[in-house]
C-alpha cells in the first residue's frame, strides 16, 4: 500500500516539475527560457508539445533551437506541421533544429518539405537536411541527395551521400 501512495507521490510531484518548466519557457528570461526548453526536450513529455511549439515562434533564435530539439527529443507527430513551417523560419539555427527535429520523428510528411530545405542558403540547415531524409528513409528523396552529393559544401555532399547508401539499401531490398 505505501508503495501505491510513493508512486502517487512521485507522479505528482514530476507534474508538478513539468509545469514549473513549462512556466519557465514563458518567462521574460532569454536564459531561463532557452534552458526550460532544453530541460522539457530532456524530461520527454508529450504534454510538454504544446508549450515548445509556441516556442518555435519565440523572439530569441536561442530558444527557438532549444524548443525544436526538445521536440525532436519528444517525438510526438502532432509537432511535424510546426516544424515543417519552422523549416521555411527567419534563423538559420531554427531550420537546422527544425530538420533535425524531422529527422528524429521520422514522419513521411517531413519529405517535401526537407527536399526543399536541401537548397537552404545555409549549408549546415542544408547538411541536416540530408540527415533528415536518410533517416525518414522515404525512396522519394534519392534525386534529390543525388543532386545534393554535389553540393559545393563538403558537410553537405558527405551527409548527402550518407543519406544516398542508406536509401540505395532500401531500395535494394524492396526489389
Amino acid at each position: 500500500m505505501s508503495g501505491d501512495v510513493g508512486a502517487g507521490v512521485g507522479a505528482k510531484e514530476k507534474d508538478e516539475y513539468l509545469q514549473k518548466v513549462i512556466r519557465l519557457l514563458k518567462t521574460g528570461d532569454l536564459n531561463t527560457r532557452w534552458r526550460a526548453a532544453e530541460a522539457l526536450g530532456e524530461i520527454r513529455d508529450p504534454r510538454a508539445v504544446p508549450a515548445l511549439i509556441e516556442a518555435l515562434g519565440d523572439a530569441y533564435e536561442d530558444v527557438q533551437w532549444k524548443a525544436a530539439q526538445a521536440l525532436g527529443k519528444i517525438g510526438e507527430r502532432s509537432a511535424v506541421e510546426a516544424l515543417i513551417a519552422a523549416l521555411g523560419g527567419e534563423g538559420k539555427w531554427l531550420r537546422k533544429g527544425a530538420a533535425w527535429a524531422l529527422g528524429r520523428i521520422g514522419d513521411p510528411r517531413a519529405v517535401e518539405p526537407l527536399i526543399t530545405a536541401l537548397k537552404d542558403r545555409k549549408a549546415n540547415v542544408r547538411k541536416m537536411a540530408a540527415w533528415a531524409l536518410g533517416r525518414i528513409g522515404d525512396l522519394k528523396a534519392i534525386e534529390a541527395l543525388k543532386e545534393a552529393a554535389n553540393d559545393q559544401d563538403p558537410g553537405v555532399r558527405e551527409e548527402s551521400s550518407k543519406a544516398l547508401v542508406l536509401l540505395t539499401a532500401r531500395a535494394a531490398a524492396k526489389e
